[in-house]
């Protein structure tokens, strides 16, 4: 997390002063259900609300974990000074460190989470528009970097729209997953504080309770969480790498918006470079970083071990704050890529109508050739075409065993562009409905 890649929506969220303030509100909804409970006195659980207002000193409370060696006694010591130590003498009453740490994790993880929806949609947004713009600018389609058939720039921008689509219902389930809190006391059997305990924390703080905890919340829903993010950044880098290739120079059927006054080299003036989907297919290599030290994280010593929390300090706000920074990096770049039809007309007919030889090998098969025959019959022609540079029309044209079974006009009407984008409105409706 550098202030490189970071946006201040979600860094905040992982702000020292933000991540105090959520354990000061664990605290006291805790002592006001435990007080309703008739635990402890009224008037203690309500003198800790008089710091509701106080911005906790970040830096005293370091001072006092130097001497404790323990963070959670070092907040809790902080507040008492500023409550007073006996009126304070009933917070976390029956509560273990972790009730607050993970409850707190989680709070900060939805809260995340709704941001990185937020960024979802306006990609999805600027997929959509693109998608309905360019919904009949013809382009070539590739397979393993190879002109294939016709496709749509308007079907490139849709598949990436329903890849992202179906991120974000992972997402939204992801972050149902990740929304519960554990008030549940050591090893998690309530046995010093009462289950309503956690169920009032949890609805104050937008959880739901933990079905069932140990001294920790179970960590598959965080391994669920981060394998979303990760399956996010790696679509998000198969559309970075789609406009990578289209603005390489023997391509360039788009590219990267260059403003004024933009520099592409250090050394070569003419450049104008891919360097912003370049970044993000460098930034989705950090958030997967995050996958596999979460999923490690899953499994931990009986009721509770602390191997997993120096791996959440890191990629909690790391790979939520980089995610953030990439995905609206993502949907600018989308929104201001340059496209250039014409290029991609030009591209297409680089072979000179090569990319129909499917249509015409079909052809052969439905007039009675044998598809063996067929195949054998279009490829030698298609050879012309890449040896030669000849015209591939044409040269069926002049095959006598072609012209045998298709006429001049069947051969004509196997190069019709049309052919190859008459679906595409039934496509835009199942993508777009």
């Amino acid at each position: 997390m550098i202030p490189r890649y970071s946006r201040p929506e979600m860094t905040a969220i992982w702000e020292p002063a933000t991540k105090f303030r959520i354990w000061y509100e664990i605290e006291a909804h805790a002592g006001d259900a435990m007080a309703d409970l008739g635990v402890i006195p009224r008037e203690n659980a309500d003198a800790v609300w008089k710091a509701k207002d106080v911005e906790f000193d970040v830096a005293r409370i370091d001072e006092i974990e130097a001497v404790t060696k323990h963070d959670v006694i070092a907040f809790l010591t902080h507040l008492a000074e500023h409550v007073g130590s006996d009126e304070a003498r009933f917070v976390h009453q029956g509560m273990t460190s972790s009730d607050v740490l993970d409850t707190t994790f989680n709070v900060q993880l939805t809260r995340a989470a709704d941001i990185l929806i937020a960024d979802m949609e306006r990609v999805l947004a600027a997929l959509k528009a693109r998608a309905i713009e360019h919904k009949d600018t013809v382009r070539i389609g590739r397979s393993h970097g190879i002109h294939a058939e016709p496709t749509t720039m308007g079907l490139t921008f849709a598949r990436f729209y329903a890849e992202m689509d179906r991120g974000l219902a992972r997402l939204r389930a992801a972050r149902e997953e990740i929304a519960t809190g554990a008030i549940s006391g050591a090893v998690g059997t309530f046995a010093n504080i009462d289950p309503a305990v956690e169920e009032h924390v949890c609805a104050k703080m937008g959880l739901t309770p933990e079905t069932i905890s140990t001294q920790v919340i179970p960590r598959d829903r965080h391994a669920m969480f981060f394998a979303t993010l990760g399956v996010i950044a790696s679509s998000m880098e198969n559309i970075a790498t789609e406009i990578r290739h289209m603005q390489r120079t023997e391509v360039l059927e788009a590219e990267e918006f260059f403003s004024k006054g933009q520099k592409g080299s250090s050394a070569m003036p003419h450049k104008r470079n891919p360097v912003l989907t370049e970044n993000l297919t460098g930034l989705a290599r950090l958030v997967r970083m995050s996958v596999v030290p979460a999923m490690e994280n899953v499994t931990l010593w009986h009721e509770r071990d602390i191997s997993h929390s120096s791996v959440e300090r890191a990629i909690g706000p790391d790979t939520t704050v980089t995610l953030d920074f990439a995905l609206n990096r993502l949907a600018g770049v989308i929104e201001k890529l340059v496209i250039y039809p014409e290029t991609m007309l030009n591209n297409m007919n680089k072979f000179r109508g090569l990319v129909m030889s499917q249509r015409v090998l079909l052809a052969l098969t439905q007039a009675g050739v044998s598809r063996e025959d067929a195949y054998r019959l279009v490829q030698r022609n298609a050879m012309k075409v890449w040896e030669q540079g000849a015209d591939f029309k044409t040269e069926l044209l002049a095959d006598p065993e072609v012209t045998a079974a298709l006429t001049p006009d069947q051969i004509e009407e196997k190069f019709d562009l049309g052919y190859h984008t008459k679906h595409v409105d039934t496509i835009f409706a199942r993508v777009f409905g």
